[in-house]
């Protein structure tokens, strides 16, 4: 059972959207349920719970790559629960013949880097092993270079996107809820957007959120990420057939792998979703550039930075099911 219990803590290591940690696990007597915590869902930035779901599916990987660890090999499922939707089932057997041990490092080592870039270029051998990484059915990945056709497209798609989503005063309250403005801030949830992540000095809440509503807004979000882009080397865009929520949890799988493989290479990254957050935004985007009519799902930006402060997780206690 303590084992099991430090297997979960380990798959809590996995990125959620805003570090809202949106999972619930269920330790059985040969495996371990993951479930969907839809307190902790964000109805307007992922109304339909596709980002939660890829983060189930992160969190899975996390799961089975540190239980190689542990002498354990491992199967996952998707099971149907009775009220509808779907958890993740994922069988654990004793077992010595494991050639993926050596991840736990790599898993406690990942973090989303939401600094400037230095604007070093990744290099093609660094690109060809992301190609190698094991795929996931109907998930794909395409990266596009700092200056081409494809990357500006995306670009221009960002910008896009700020601009709703910063003048959606409904994303901009959801948005605040999730920021932590000092250290008994954190300490009271021990998720969310950390003023440490943000690189901000800790301040009062009430004052916290004042300066932050004055930079929600489009020419300011912008501007910020047109620098964060021009700083980087690569966009990665990953996406998937059918966009369902069976597909959102492979692709989180998928996700988890490349995201452990950029921090084995050194390679920082971030988010840029907007465009895959709104849907007018996806269905143009998947049309102006070749991805074979497949759904941008998740986009991020890549190259070389500095380490930066690591976003807290619960107690694992407080994420499993009694």
């Amino acid at each position: 059972m303590d084992i099991f219990k430090k297997l979960i803590s380990y798959a809590t290591k996995a990125p959620s959207g805003h570090n809202s940690q949106p999972w619930k696990f269920k330790i059985l007597e040969n495996g371990i349920e993951i479930h969907a915590d839809f307190e902790s869902s964000l109805p307007i930035v992922d109304p339909h719970n596709r980002e939660l779901f890829i983060s189930l599916g992160c969190a899975t990987e996390n799961l089975c790559a540190a239980a190689a660890d542990f002498g354990f090999s491992t199967k996952w499922s998707t099971q149907k629960k009775s009220t509808g939707g779907s958890f993740i089932k994922i069988d654990l057997e004793k077992s010595e013949m494991n050639s993926q041990k050596g991840l736990i490092e790599l898993i406690e080592n990942r973090q989303t880097n939401r600094s400037v870039f230095n604007g070093d270029s990744i290099s093609q051998q660094d690109l060809n092993e992301l190609t190698r990484i094991p795929g996931e059915d109907n998930i794909n990945m395409y990266y596009y270079k700092n200056g081409g056709k494809d990357f500006l497209t995306i670009k221009e798609y960002i910008k896009k996107g700020n601009e709703i989503q910063m003048n959606d005063p409904n994303f901009k309250n959801e948005l605040l809820s999730w920021i932590r403005f000092n250290k008994s801030h954190i300490e009271k949830t021990n998720n969310g957007l950390t003023y440490k992540v943000m690189a901000a000095p800790p301040m009062p809440k009430v004052i916290g959120k004042l300066i932050v509503k004055s930079f929600l807004n489009p020419k300011k979000q912008n501007k910020s990420d047109r620098i964060k882009i021009d700083s980087s080397s690569h966009f990665i865009l990953l996406t998937t057939r059918d966009n369902s929520e069976l597909e959102w949890i492979s692709l989180g799988i998928y996700l988890q792998k490349l995201l452990l493989k950029l921090t084995e290479l050194g390679i920082a990254y971030s988010y840029l979703n907007p465009p895959c957050e709104i849907e007018t935004l996806s269905n143009e985007l998947k049309k102006e550039i070749s991805i074979n009519n497949e759904y941008p799902s998740i986009i991020m930006r890549v190259g070389y930075a500095k380490k930066v402060a690591f976003s807290p997780r619960k107690n694992v206690n407080k994420v499993i099911y009694e």
